[in-house]
Parts: structure tokens; C-alpha cells; sequence
């Protein structure tokens, strides 16, 4: 554990960054390991990785927002997971990673006008920080819920690939001994090493702000005192849902908060006639035949994860609950048309946040679920258990239209952990909350870095894309306070 600054009722720092997570902790090594006082302030605690058992109970009470617990309301409402602890959603989060594709950059650079958005500079970037995180496949064999996924794609011929993750293996071929290169592994002890202070357990409630210019944090700290901050300039990086609120709560409006984008999915429980559960890991295969629209994978199959992904029909499908070391679940991910809001209210410690889905979107959902259970059963699954309300078991290909028929998004389990898009960047600000390198419209030294500024859902996990823009517009920094 690197050493956290000891708290006290004021501060003061060159530059406030605001979270710590892919963004926060990517920007904050990069201005520290350029001579800059930085400090970085996060709202909830440091957990040593191996400390606590992943998607356990007592992972959600200390590692996640609400102890998991959220939700966009909507028809239908869709539950959404934030990490909310030193690293961020890096640590608790499966660890896949995937670079942004040429054609999404280029609509990110199109439609929202943002300059000097180069190729070869944010793939270099990528670059880095796949070297920092030591970004590789999983070296031997794939988990049996993994290989399954890959066994259904290839016999229906449909495109699919391994992702690969952020992880070390220092035993070798030894997959299950890996190590999760999250941001308290790598990017927040480099920016440590460099002088860079972390203060956690702190909320920021507001930013005091005087013609344009922001100069104070007001925080509260872990036993409920009032605590204070003077800076330079500050960067916020407390993700999707919680820049936005903040800088709402500080007196910015416009278009912050009003774009939010996502992944929504949708699940499934396939059950073999093997043991095939691993519950401490994900499937590291991913099917792409239908991408960027749609896309498959693997969800972590911890026995209450089983059981949650069975509650929709409970009466029908609990008994197989018993058989949850043959049970995998898996996901249909959708890139979705439908956008929504975050806004901060009054009196209201978190802020309320809404989603609607497109009939495009739903349809897709459907869609996705009955080629997912078409995967699953060209697999070998036994039976195959969709997660919606009224849900048949799919135990052959005729079951197929049954499923299809009955499917309503409105009665499924729809949920995301892919947050984007609150307060975009770009020089167009018909569409833009930001300019080209994160600085707050209406702002003289507010900054976003984080996966608020991803101008729409990239149609993979957004953590590359998060942190090649984090690199980006850092080192623009630098060079403007240089």
C-alpha cells in the first residue's frame, strides 16, 4: 500500500485532481512526472486487490458505489455498477481491453469537431498504456465457461476473438494466478512516487468558483467534517455519472449531464452437463460477428450472481440454482441509440439519472438474447435460462421463437457497467460540454478527464479509449502550463 496523506481540515495544491480511476489516476502520474503539485482526492478507501474475494458481498460493501446498488431509471430502469474506492471501477472490473476502432475515432472527430484528433497519436498512446498495464491474452488455457463461448461461435462460423486483459502472470502459464494491473497497481503509485499526495475517504461537494475561475474545493471528510482545498486548476475525474453531478452542484449547466451513453445488456444462465463455473473470473472470449451493434461475453458466474440471473422466472427456473457449479452466465451487449441524463438535486446526496432505450435499442436487445441462447446451445448447453420476466427454458433450437416472441426489454433484466458521454469534448458546442482537451466551456480552469468527455458509447470497453484521451489531454496541459 503506498502512503495516503493524513487528512486535516485544508489544503492547498498546484492541481486538484478529482478521482482516481482510469482517468484520474493516468492524468494525475502524467502532470506529477512533469514537476506538477498535484493532489489527487478520492471519496472512498484504499483495498488492497487481494484483500477481498471478487463479486463478493463484501466486495460490493467496500469497492463499489451503493454497494452496487444503482440504477437509470427508465422503461425499462437499467442497473448500472461504479467503483468507488482508490482505482476505480479498474478494480473491480474483469480487466478486458480493447483499442477503439479507426472508424470510431474518426466519428468522434467528425461529428463533435475535434481538433487535433490524430490516429497515430492516440493509438501511440494506447501503446503506452497497454506496455504500463501489461496488456496481453490470457497465457494457457481459458477458463471451460470461456472455451464454451468460443466452442458455440466457431461451430455457427461467427467472428470471435480473446480480449485481452490488463494482467501479470508471474507464475507462468498459470492463469489463475494472475494479477489485475488496476490503477493502484500502476498509475496511482507512479504518481505517488513522483510527489503526487492521495487523500481518500474525502467528498467533494462543490467547487467555489469566482468570474469563471475555480479556486476552492469544498469537501466533507471521512468522519463528516468540512474540509477545504485551494488550487491552480482542478481536473474531475469522478466518472460518467458523478463529474457531471459535481460540476451541476458547482453551477455549470449547458449541456453537462444531458448526453449520457452506454452498453446496456442483457443476460443469460447456460447450464452444462459438466462443472464448468469458475467464480472468481470471467470468460475472456468475445463474440464479434455482430459488432459494433452487438456483441457477446461473459459475466461473473458467482453462485449469487447465478441466482440473480434466475430471479426473473424464479418459479420455473430456481431449482437449477443447485446446479450452479454446471451454470455460466453470459451477456448481449448493445451499442445503444438511446441516450440520457444526470442531474444533480437539490438536497440530494447522488443524482438522479434516467435512460431511454430506442425501439431500435429494444428490439436489438431481443435480438441479442436469442443469438446469445443460439451460442449457448451450439456449446452443448443442457438448458439455457434468459433473464426476463415470463422467460421460457431454451433447451433446443425450437425453442428459439418462443423466446423471441416473449421477449419485452421492459420485463428483462437490462444492466451496463460502460458509463460515457456527460459532458463531451469537441470545438462544436452545439454538441460539446468541453473543448478538444477537456476544458469546461464557461470555465477558465475546470478540466474533465475521464470517460465523460468519450463522445458516444465506442461499442467496446471504453477503458482504452479512457486512458489514451487521459494521456492526450494531460500532456496538453502541460505544454499550455509549461
Amino acid at each position: 500500500m503506498i502512503e495516503l496523506t493524513e487528512p486535516r481540515a485544508h489544503h492547498d495544491c498546484q492541481v486538484l485532481v478529482i478521482g482516481s480511476g482510469a482517468g484520474g489516476a493516468t492524468t494525475a502520474a502524467t502532470l506529477a512526472e512533469a514537476g506538477i503539485d498535484v493532489l489527487i482526492v478520492e471519496e472512498g478507501g484504499w483495498v488492497e486487490q487481494d484483500s477481498v474475494v471478487p463479486f463478493s458481498l463484501e466486495q460490493m460493501d467496500l469497492q463499489y458505489r451503493s454497494g452496487g446498488v444503482t440504477v437509470a431509471l427508465g422503461r425499462p430502469s437499467i442497473a448500472y455498477t461504479e467503483g468507488c474506492c482508490a482505482g476505480g471501477g479498474t478494480e473491480v472490473n474483469s480487466g478486458l481491453y480493447r483499442r477503439p476502432s479507426k472508424a470510431t475515432l474518426e466519428r468522434w472527430r467528425k461529428n463533435y469537431a475535434i481538433d487535433d484528433f490524430d490516429d497515430d497519436e492516440f493509438y501511440a498512446a494506447c501503446d503506452e498504456v497497454e506496455q504500463a498495464l501489461s496488456v496481453q491474452t490470457v497465457p494457457g488455457r481459458q477458463t471451460p465457461a470461456s472455451e464454451l463461448l468460443r466452442r458455440g461461435a466457431a461451430a455457427l462460423g461467427w467472428r470471435h476473438d480473446e480480449i485481452p486483459r490488463w494482467m501479470t502472470y508471474p507464475n507462468g502459464n498459470d492463469a489463475a494466478a494472475g494479477r489485475r494491473q488496476s490503477m493502484t497497481r500502476t498509475y496511482l503509485p507512479r504518481a505517488v512516487r513522483a510527489g503526487a499526495r492521495l487523500l481518500c475517504e474525502h467528498r467533494v461537494d462543490r467547487l467555489i468558483i469566482d468570474r469563471q475561475r475555480a479556486f476552492r474545493a469544498e469537501l466533507t471528510g471521512p468522519a463528516g467534517e468540512p474540509v477545504t482545498i485551494d488550487f491552480g486548476d482542478v481536473i474531475v475525474c469522478a466518472g460518467a455519472i458523478h463529474t457531471p453531478a459535481l460540476l451541476q452542484r458547482s453551477g455549470f449547466r449547458g449541456l453537462v449531464g444531458k448526453a449520457l451513453a452506454m452498453h446496456p445488456t442483457v443476460k443469460l444462465a447456460a447450464r452444462f452437463n459438466e462443472a464448468i463455473n469458475v467464480v472468481n473470473d470471467v470468460p475472456v472470449h468475445q463474440v464479434k460477428e455482430f459488432a459494433p451493434e452487438l456483441s457477446f461475453g461473459g459475466s461473473a458466474s458467482h453462485p449469487g450472481l447465478v441466482a440473480l440471473a434466475l430471479t426473473d422466472n424464479w418459479a420455473e427456473m430456481r431449482d437449477a440454482v443447485t446446479a450452479w457449479p454446471n451454470i455460466a452466465v453470459y451477456y448481449a451487449a448493445i451499442t445503444s441509440q438511446g441516450r440520457g441524463r444526470v442531474t444533480s438535486l437539490p438536497g440530494l446526496r447522488d443524482p438522479l439519472v434516467t435512460y431511454r432505450l430506442t425501439r431500435r435499442d429494444r428490439d436489438l436487445l431481443g435480438q441479442g438474447l436469442a443469438r446469445l441462447a443460439l451460442v449457448m446451445l451450439e456449446a452443448g448447453a443442457r438448458e439455457v435460462y434468459p433473464s426476463f420476466k415470463g422467460a421460457p427454458t431454451v433447451r433446443s433450437r425450437s425453442d428459439l421463437a418462443q423466446l423471441t416472441a416473449g421477449f419485452s426489454a421492459n420485463a428483462a433484466s437490462v444492466m451496463t457497467v460502460h458509463l460515457c458521454s456527460t459532458v463531451p469534448m469537441g470545438s462544436d458546442r452545439s454538441k460539446a460540454a468541453a473543448d478538444s482537451f477537456g476544458r469546461l466551456f464557461g470555465a477558465d480552469n475546470v478540466h474533465v478527464n475521464d470517460a465523460s468527455l468519450l463522445p458516444d458509447a465506442p461499442g467496446v470497453n471504453p477503458q482504452a479509449s479512457v486512458m489514451a484521451v487521459a494521456l492526450r489531454n494531460a500532456r496538453h496541459f502541460i505544454e499550455e502550463h509549461s
